[in-house]
């Protein structure tokens, strides 16, 4: 009998609970925030997009609650029409909707391909797939309205070698003492979507940090603000020192209302979650780096996002708002 004939057809592995779990969660935040953007946009080119990214995020919650029933397994809470006020004034504007749909379809392709690569369940697994394509259709839609805004910026082009080459040296010693090669197209990437992600979260935290109620959490947002902030500079110097274009800042298109769309509880939830998927893409990002003044670079940046995130668990703590996942035995 092979390991993937052990379990009985509605068992779930600790990975597919994880999945699962953690997907409810977000999507039932979805819910939330697409409900309220909903109420606020007014571009007829966007309304669409958000339409069927709420569609998306309900369907999930549907699909998952069946996989969870199933394996008589306890529904999460996640987020529920106590975590929203449709009615809130407008917030964002309706560029910045374009663009937050864009940066957290980004963070679901991410998720449902590790989801794919964890699970032994043919039916989760091909649930995880159909999240693949229904969301990649979102993504293209987003991405061919985005070109079209003036705010947009590509990632940045290079030039064709001439012939092939490889590297002479590793450059360490000559990084160290000022004389830098030129970025790499790995290194160009990176650091132009890390720039662009954590622009993002202090874009965010600025909005939170003006209608959080509570003033712990209203403080919190701040540091966020201050430190996605640094760090997205810290990217965008390295990338003006090659001459390289750098993404667009969006505090602009946050409004000055103070009266909160969300429940703090959905906002701690919602920057803590920002905060986790950075410290993978810095990871990511380092590994693929080469040049000292960039590792070094990642290595602060990534103790700032550790610092954030630990502070948003003991604040969620603290408050009650950090709902445990299902864990092993207790022996």
């Amino acid at each position: 009998m092979g390991i993937f004939d052990k379990a009985k057809p509605n068992d779930l592995t600790a990975a597919e609970v994880s999945a699962l779990w953690l997907q409810y969660t977000g999507d039932s935040m979805g819910i939330c925030v697409y409900k309220y953007f909903l109420n606020i946009v007014e571009n007829q080119e966007i309304k669409p997009i958000l339409e069927f990214a709420l569609q998306l995020s309900e369907s999930h919650v549907t699909k998952i609650t069946e996989f969870l029933k199933g394996a008589n397994f306890q529904i999460p809470l996640g987020f529920t029409e106590n975590d929203v006020n449709v009615n809130a004034p407008r917030l964002f504007s309706d560029q910045f909707l374009l663009f937050y749909s864009y940066i957290m379809t980004i963070h679901g392709l991410t998720a449902y391909s590790l989801a794919i690569t964890n699970t032994e369940r043919e039916d989760i697994q091909n649930y995880f797939f159909e999240c693949l394509v229904s969301t990649k259709e979102l993504f293209q839609k987003i991405s061919k309205l985005a070109k079209n805004q003036p705010k947009y910026k590509s990632v940045p082009s290079i030039p064709s070698p001439q012939g092939v080459k490889f590297m002479e040296s590793p450059g360490i010693i000559s990084n160290l003492i000022g004389d830098k090669r030129p970025l790499n197209s790995s290194e160009i990437s990176s650091l132009f979507f890390n720039s662009t992600k954590t622009g993002f979260t202090r874009s965010l935290s600025v909005a939170f940090s003006q209608v959080a109620v509570r003033e712990d959490v209203r403080n919190l947002m701040l540091k966020y603000v201050k430190l996605a902030g640094k760090d997205a500079d810290s990217f965008d110097v390295i990338l003006q020192q090659d001459h390289l274009p750098i993404p667009e800042n969006w505090d602009a298109e946050i409004t000055d209302s103070t009266v909160s769309p969300f429940s703090d509880k959905l906002i701690m939830f919602h920057a803590s979650f920002l905060v986790n998927a950075a410290l993978t893409y810095y990871g990511a990002s380092l590994g693929s780096s080469f040049r000292s003044d960039i590792i070094v670079n990642y290595s602060k940046v990534f103790t700032h996002a550790m610092e954030a995130g630990a502070l948003s668990f003991n604040l969620m703590v603290k408050h009650g708002w950090l709902e445990k996942q299902p864990e092993t035995l207790d022996r």
